[in-house]
């Protein structure tokens, strides 16, 4: 069983940076899909970044230059290095974990406002 846990959201006024981290327990492969999702109120589910097993990396449109997707050496780890943030970026984010089926965080939330 694979179990993932978020951390780092919270409120930041636009312009402003916030570090997400997710933390993947259990028998993860190497060959592992490992990403980030958002979900803003009365929207559908969409993706903002994934990261492939050679490190290769994909941004959805709407947040490349702005935000990173990184990995830890141990390939356990994945954090979402968010820049020049803006209100429509608020959503819950959502850490991926893509292993024969789809793994899910609970969730952490953004919230850009002034």
């Amino acid at each position: 069983q694979v179990q993932l846990v978020e951390s780092g959201g919270g409120l930041v006024q636009p312009g402003g940076s916030l570090r997400l981290s997710c933390a993947a327990s259990g028998s993860i492969l190497s060959s592992a899909i490992m990403g980030w999702y958002r979900q803003a109120p009365g929207k559908q589910r969409e993706l903002v970044a994934r990261i492939f097993r050679t490190g290769s990396v994909k941004y959805a449109d709407f947040v490349k230059g702005r935000f990173t997707i990184s990995r830890d050496t141990a390939k356990t780890t994945v954090f979402l290095q968010m820049n020049s943030l803006k209100p429509e970026d608020t959503a819950v984010y959502y850490c991926n974990l893509f292993q024969f089926r789809d793994y899910w965080g609970q969730g952490t939330q953004v919230t850009v406002s002034s």
